[in-house]
């Protein structure tokens, strides 16, 4: 008979595996975008050359296409391995291989390259959420997302930060391969882990090909897909526009990336497990309900900001805040998310809503950037204190104890 300390255990080999595989997706992906960014800067390329980079993060916006039918390969756990680990090869090798180019002369195979990449990357994402959400039960969600928060931060922070500063140092042939390796060999925890177990599918709970499209037909799940686009909204046009405020604030380079980048990154990563522990304790209703007022507490402290002349500590007391803001609000929306999967569907339902967050959260960070032009950052402020507030009405009006939004 299992005792609790052995059920414990289990509980953090299968979460450390966990943030393995989400860690494995954003060192890479992260790294690529601000080194080729810089080197292709250095090897005279034109802005719009560059701005085509952008273009080989599409399969992360579209994955939700092909998600049932990663769904309905993935039936049991041998299968989640295997595919997982065809996906995390074909990611790896892809990298590996642009380290053998030059990108003065080989610039558009190494875009295909990328997207090679970015392709096997969101691929592999789908199936590592279907099966997260399949091997912990309900009253886990919230941790293994702080995993996946937690890797996309550390993931952000080494992607962007130590691994450039290789670069700089072994340069491209020697970094691109090792970046290689290493994002392969963070599969190897879930080939050797023997703990993980999911319970069986039902034969007729099999996705379909157009499952995406047939999530948003059921009414029940239309407020919660209104929660999905507002509740981030009143924090991310700050994130957004934090670093050129900060430029005109009068702060360099060094400076941003010590406080936004490192500081900044660090916060987000330690409040991830944090939430989870205080989403566990008070539950989801109550937790859901104190991060929107959090979340109107950011825009407003800005806003404040704006009327005097911000010292160093009340302008790094805003990132916290809103770094704080951003880590809690992540896991309360990926929970809730996770929380409203149908059976046999669990990657396409999960996908999808990430998907809108993504797609919400990218909308907001482009028109944010013409409404503090337009209206200086005094009037985007603002704007975001009053999108935090209706969420945060939306949220109290919506949403009651115990209740499940949808029913499925």
């Amino acid at each position: 008979m299992a005792t609790p300390t052995s059920v414990n255990n289990v509980r953090k080999l299968n979460l450390a595996t966990f943030f393995c595989l989400y860690i494995a997706q954003f060192i890479p992906s992260t790294f690529i975008t601000t080194a080729m960014q810089v080197s292709m800067r250095q090897a005279n390329y034109g802005l719009a050359t560059i701005g085509l980079l952008h273009l080989v993060h599409i399969p992360w916006l579209v994955k939700f296409l092909w998600a049932p039918m990663v769904d309905r390969q993935c039936s049991n756990l041998l299968n989640y391995r295997r595919f997982i680990l065809l996906m995390e090869s074909v990611y790896a090798l892809s990298i590996m291989c642009i380290g053998l180019l030059d990108i003065s002369a080989d610039i558009y195979f190494i875009f295909v390259l990328v997207f090679i990449s970015m392709f096997a990357s969101a691929t592999q994402d789908i199936a590592t959420d279907g099966l997260a959400v399949r091997a912990f039960g309900k009253g886990d969600h919230s941790a293994v997302n702080s995993m996946q928060s937690m890797g996309r931060y550390a993931g952000a922070f080494l992607g962007s930060g130590i691994f450039i500063v290789m670069l700089d140092h072994f340069g491209w042939s020697v970094v691109f391969p090792l970046l290689g390796l290493v994002a392969w060999f963070m599969v190897v925890p879930l080939q050797f882990n023997k703990k993980i177990h999911i319970e069986p599918r039902s034969p007729k709970q099999r996705a379909k090909l157009m499952d995406f499209l047939w999530f948003f037909k059921r009414k029940e799940i239309i407020p919660h897909v209104v929660f999905l686009l507002l509740y981030f909204m009143g924090i991310i046009g700050i994130i957004a526009n934090v670093r050129p405020y900060m430029v005109d604030l009068g702060y360099n380079m060094k400076e941003i990336g010590v406080w936004f980048g490192m500081v900044g990154t660090a916060t987000s990563f330690f409040m991830a497990w944090v939430a989870h522990v205080f989403i566990r304790r008070i539950g989801m209703y109550r937790a859901r309900l104190i991060v929107a007022f959090m979340i109107v507490t950011a825009p407003l402290y800005f806003l404040l900001l704006t009327f005097i002349a911000p010292t160093l500590p009340m302008l790094v007391g805003g990132l916290l805040l809103v770094k704080t803001c951003h880590a809690f609000a992540s896991i309360v929306v990926y929970t809730t998310a996770m929380d409203c999967v149908r059976e046999g569907r669990e990657g396409t339902d999960f996908t999808i809503q990430v998907v809108v967050v993504h797609l919400s959260s990218s909308l907001i960070s482009i028109i944010s950037g013409g409404v503090g032009e337009w209206l200086d950052y005094r009037g985007l402020y603002l704007i975001e204190l009053s999108i935090a507030l209706i969420s945060l009405v939306y949220v109290i009006r919506v949403f009651k104890p115990n209740q499940m939004l949808a029913k499925w």
